[in-house]
């Protein structure tokens, strides 16, 4: 399936990166497994932080709650007629929460021992950050869904950029692909890049083309259809938003 942005075209791979994941006989099941682990261990991580959980008994239900994927097949129960795969996945996370005697004697046993690399640190600063009495669970796990998302996206525009040669550029000019265009804004970005205020602009205005690019590719992953993308996209924006 292809979906138009601007004048191109991608290939999305909507619920079949979940469903890669669910099968671990499939040929892409380990690069599915690490694409959604490290897109969703972050909101994931923050919901049970904003539920009340230690940083420590956080990482170690986040660690288990993964090998319980794994051991158990849960992905494979999947169907994105039922909905958003976040969801989805927030869901199986309460119900293994609310098990949590059982996931404590896995625990101990060593099971979800380092079944993950992850940088609990930096979820835990970005936390930090944030008033916890305003925010609760579900809505810590949207912002950091929303957040690992534009993450992904924008280390993908910064690693096609480096490729291309032209990560300064991209150096210069990221502070302003949040920014509204205002008269006058560019003119200190132009004299370090040597270009014109007018170059500029438009520069800007195709890195944020392509970081929506690279966004509405990683929505892709697992909604179907352009509906549901935009979707997403509104969901997205309003969490960052908040």
């Amino acid at each position: 399936m292809t979906t138009r942005q601007g004048n191109q075209q991608f290939a999305t791979t909507h619920w079949n990166v979940v469903l890669a994941a669910g099968r671990p006989g499939a040929s892409r099941y380990r690069e599915a497994l690490a694409s959604l682990c490290g897109a969703y261990w972050p909101p994931l991580y923050a919901f049970l932080r904003r539920s009340g959980r230690t940083a420590a008994d956080a990482e170690d239900l986040t660690q288990a709650f993964f090998a319980h994927l794994l051991d158990r097949g849960s992905l494979e129960v999947a169907d994105p007629q039922r909905g958003r795969f976040r969801s989805f996945l927030l869901t199986c996370l309460k119900h293994f929460v609310a098990n949590e005697h059982r996931a404590a004697k896995r625990l101990k046993r060593g099971g979800a021992a380092a079944v993950l690399s992850l940088d609990f640190k930096s979820v835990e600063s970005r936390l930090s950050l944030e008033p916890s009495h305003e925010v609760t669970p579900e809505r810590a796990f949207e912002k950091g869904w929303a957040l690992t998302l534009l993450d992904r996206a924008t280390k993908r525009l910064r690693e096609e950029m480096t490729k291309a040669g032209k990560a300064r550029l991209l150096e210069v000019l990221g502070p302003h692909l949040s920014r509204p265009q205002e008269r006058g804004q560019y003119e200190e970005a132009a004299n370090l890049l040597e270009m014109t205020p007018g170059a500029v602009r438009t520069a800007v205005s195709r890195l944020r083309e392509r970081l929506r690019h690279f966004i509405r590719e990683e929505v892709a992953q697992t909604v179907e259809g352009d509906e549901q993308i935009d979707a997403e996209i509104r969901d997205l924006m309003a969490a960052l938003a908040s």
